[in-house]
Order: C-alpha cells, then sequence, then structure tokens
C-alpha cells in the first residue's frame, strides 16, 4: 500500500494511539476498531478513521485493524525504528526530572546530554551528562541533535532558544512560560504547566456540579 501524506495533526495523535495500544493485551485484543479506539481515547470517531487510514489503510470489515500490525505501523511513521537525538538545556528540578524518565526512547527521541550555565550542576559520571553551556553548539552540530528541550527560566529562555537554532535544532519543546520566537521551518511546541493544571482544575469542577445535580 502506498501511504499517503500525514498531516502535523495527525502526527501529534500518534502517541495517543501508540501509548493506549501497547497498555493492551495482544492475546485479548488482537484487533481493535477505530470506533473502538476513539471510544477510549474520547477523541472524534471520524478523526480516528482519518487517521489511521493515512497510516493503514482501511481495517478489516467487522473486526477493524490487527492490533499488532497497526502498532508497527504507528512506530514506523514516527520513525521510532531510529532514534532522534535531543538535548535539555536547564538541569534544575523539571530538567532532571525529565532526565530520569525512561520513557521517551519508547517513542524515539533520547535526550543524549543535558547542558546548564551552572558549572556545580555539571556532571558527566550521570546517566545522561549535564555538560557546560559553551560545549553546546559543537555537541549539537558534532552529534546530529534535532531537537531540543527547554527548561529553563522565562529570562533566558529566548536566548537559549536562539542558541539552539543557531545549533542546527529545528524542533523545539519549550517548558518556559513564555512565548518565544522562531525562525520559519523550526517546530515549536509550548508546555505550559500552570495552563494544564488549570484546565484539569476546572473540567474537575464542571464535574464535580455536574455529579450534584
Amino acid at each position: 500500500m502506498e501511504r499517503k501524506s500525514v498531516s502535523k495533526a495527525t502526527l501529534g495523535r500518534i502517541p495517543r494511539y501508540l501509548a493506549y495500544l501497547k497498555e493492551l493485551s495482544l492475546d485479548k485484543t488482537p484487533f481493535i476498531s477505530a470506533t473502538a479506539l476513539a471510544r477510549e481515547l474520547m477523541l472524534g470517531e471520524v478523526q480516528v478513521r482519518k487517521d489511521l487510514a493515512a497510516i493503514s489503510g482501511a481495517g478489516r470489515p467487522r473486526l477493524g485493524y490487527e492490533t499488532e500490525l497497526l502498532i508497527q505501523q504507528l512506530e514506523d511513521c514516527l520513525g521510532y525504528n531510529r532514534l532522534t537525538n535531543a538535548v535539555l538545556v536547564g538541569a534544575g528540578r523539571l530538567g532532571r526530572a525529565l532526565l530520569q524518565y525512561d520513557g521517551f526512547e519508547h517513542f524515539g527521541v533520547k535526550i543524549a546530554a543535558a547542558f546548564d550555565s551552572n558549572d556545580r550542576v555539571i556532571n558527566f559520571d550521570s546517566k545522561t551528562e549535564i555538560l557546560p553551556m559553551h560545549q553546546f553548539e559543537n555537541y549539537c552540530k558534532e552529534h546530529s541533535v534535532s531537537i531540543g528541550i527547554i527548561t529553563v527560566g522565562e529570562g533566558s529562555a529566548q536566548d537559549v532558544c536562539d542558541q539552539m537554532v543557531k545549533s542546527g535544532i529545528t524542533a523545539i519543546w519549550n517548558f518556559a512560560p513564555c512565548r518565544l520566537q522562531v525562525p520559519d521551518g523550526v517546530l515549536l511546541q509550548n508546555e505550559n504547566l500552570a495552563l494544564s493544571l488549570a484546565h484539569l482544575r476546572n473540567q474537575f469542577v464542571a464535574h464535580s456540579r455536574q455529579l450534584k445535580k
């Protein structure tokens, strides 16, 4: 089958599909339908069908998609058979928490190194080396780094972002609570933890009100 082009929005949903599918027992769920996947992930059924059709084609009538094969196709679409190197800048509490998480490689990303301007946190013996910032540009170019993770404060986030772009990084995951400016051709994903918590709180309040009715 010739694979159709996959949109950026579809690529953004694939990790959710994968995370759910990998929790399933293949013995108990050898096939899964787009309807079931949409229901479990609380997504629109039409959208899920379009996403899966772009990656795997049409499922089998009355059966859906072969679960194991669909996992392989989703992983192949994201390039999981080849790890993408990422670097992290800002080895404070949040940065270290991300470094300690072992799940990124299951989604095709390896945090190859971390960097910080504070000499007291430099560590060459840790699981992931924490290196001084003056080595950043050379490291990124020597190791073909394409993803950068920003976990510094708001005041220095744009400078770090600019340095990442200068070093050849084309995708940035930003945890700083500010808007960053990037040139065309550079992907930027903002992760505002405070807004996410506020959204969860609002959902909780709305849900609680419904239960009281």
